[in-house]
């Protein structure tokens, strides 16, 4: 069976030659169903997917062993998996869900190994006003404390 760790490496190999992109997950299904998912802060296109594709194939023998292989990019709105993801975000609008269960929307601030900061509009009424208004909140969490993170797309 193929290891990960195997394909991490040749990965990692590809992206040491390929600037600004980072390996956000290798899953390896029953069946040498290989599958890589890549990004980028301009994002990922077809043709480095293709690329991808080839260069790892190059290092694998399929008449040692046989497989199926899919390299895309991460998905817009999956959850994020890596801190790449974090950082490429910051200044976007994304959702989190707290293990407790509160689902918050708001502006990602910053982020490192640890956690990341929420930037979230509350509306409070001042002691003598009869209108609310809009204050920003910076809130922060470790990594631990959430379910999910992820990118919010929103239509107007």
């Amino acid at each position: 069976m193929i290891e990960k760790k195997e394909i991490t490496a040749i990965i990692q190999e590809w992206i040491a030659d390929n600037a600004g992109y980072f390996l956000v997950d290798v899953e390896i299904k029953p069946g040498n169903s290989i599958v890589v998912e890549i990004d980028h802060n301009e994002g990922v296109d077809i043709s480095t997917c293709s690329d991808l594709s080839q260069f790892i194939e190059s290092r694998l023998d399929r008449d040692v062993e046989d497989y199926e292989l899919e390299v895309g990019s991460a998905g817009l709105t999956a959850p994020f998996k890596v801190l790449g993801q974090y950082l490429k975000n910051i200044g976007n609008e994304v959702e989190v869900l707290t293990k407790s269960g509160q689902k918050l929307a708001g502006v990602l601030k910053s982020a490192d190994d640890s956690g990341f900061t929420l930037t979230v509009v509350k509306k409070v009424k001042p002691e003598g006003s009869k209108k609310k208004i809009e204050i920003e909140e910076d809130l922060s969490f470790q990594t631990d404390e959430i379910k999910y993170i992820k990118y919010l797309i929103r239509f107007k």
